[in-house]
């Protein structure tokens, strides 16, 4: 699994936490930036760079991080074929995979620790799409998507 990481200042701390999680599970990390906390840098221009690696086939997944997770979610969100999702809790991490089939997670380093943090990045990565009447689902989400981006 090569998952691809990204965050603005208010993230980047948890985003080098993320990643040393992942690399000690054996999970290749590639990140895409921001590489301060110190520098007031624009959220969209990471969740973008994460979003179109994730869609070209650079990495499996993306996972990206800023003060709430929103922001750079939205930003995300706008790539198409992109599903981000925005989690605080175990459950909802598990069934924005199992049921959304998201194949990005967006975290709020000033909302969550890094425990819980990185519990969630757990719950998602080992967590499997059920298919099924998910994938109708998912693929009425891409027709929505189809229709507003001609």
């Amino acid at each position: 699994m090569k998952i691809g990481l990204g965050c603005d200042h208010g993230g980047y701390n948890l985003k080098l936490e993320i990643i040393k999680h992942l690399e000690g599970k054996g999970i290749e990390c590639v990140d895409y930036g921001t590489n301060s906390a110190d520098e007031s840098v624009d959220y969209p221009i990471y969740g973008q760079k994460v979003a179109e690696a994730v869609v070209a086939k650079e990495v499996d997944y993306g996972i990206v991080c800023c003060g709430t997770g929103i922001g750079i979610s939205l930003a995300a969100n706008k790539v198409p074929g992109i599903r981000c999702a925005v989690v605080s809790d175990v459950f909802s991490a598990k069934m924005s995979k199992a049921h959304n089939n998201a194949n990005m997670l967006s975290l709020g380093e000033r909302v969550l620790g890094k425990g819980l943090a990185l519990e969630l990045v757990d719950a998602w990565i080992n967590t499997e799409f059920e298919g099924d009447r998910h994938l109708r689902r998912v693929n009425l989400i891409g027709d929505i998507e189809k229709k507003y981006n001609k």
